[in-house]
């Protein structure tokens, strides 16, 4: 198995977890999400190379996609094991801030998106396009943008 440190990539990002816990994420996404259990990996693997993407570029604020977003989700609820992870992998806890104003509202961040697709294809991490694609987030309910985030927002807060 492949490790990572804060200055070097893991393009199997699978093998950033044991197998065994990534299995769990998958079942618990595919049994949430009623998605395939195919589906439900590449939302894993994507929210994996997300992670490892934070984690080489702290303080860049990236954000997942809507679909990716569940991945990171999933994998927060298995606490020690994220914990654990954003130790090995970046050296530091990869915190989940919800971006949105102190009323409340999500507030639209159009370009982040973009920008933690560029960090992962510089990283050399795979990139499912399809689990990213702007149109996919939205699913023709953005108004007025359709090209921003709909979905309430979330940063890597480092």
């Amino acid at each position: 198995m492949t490790t990572m440190t804060s200055t070097k990539t893991v393009t199997d990002v699978r093998a950033l977890v044991p197998a065994d816990l990534f299995t769990r994420l998958v079942n618990r996404i595919v049994t949430e999400e009623l998605v395939t259990a195919e589906y439900a990996e590449r939302v894993m693997t994507q929210a994996l190379a997300f992670l490892q993407a934070c984690a080489l570029n702290p303080g860049a604020a990236l954000a997942p996609s809507k679909q990716v977003d569940v991945g990171w989700h999933t994998f927060i609820l298995y606490t020690r094991d994220y914990a654990a992870f954003c130790d090995t992998v970046a050296g530091r806890f990869i915190h989940h801030r919800p971006t949105d104003d102190q009323d409340g509202a999500s507030t639209g961040h159009t370009s982040t998106i973009g920008a933690t697709v560029d960090a992962m294809t510089k990283a050399g991490l795979p990139v499912d396009a399809d689990l990213w694609s702007k149109a996919a987030d939205c699913d023709g309910k953005c108004k007025p943008d359709p090209c921003s985030q709909c979905h309430q927002g979330c940063t890597d807060s480092n």
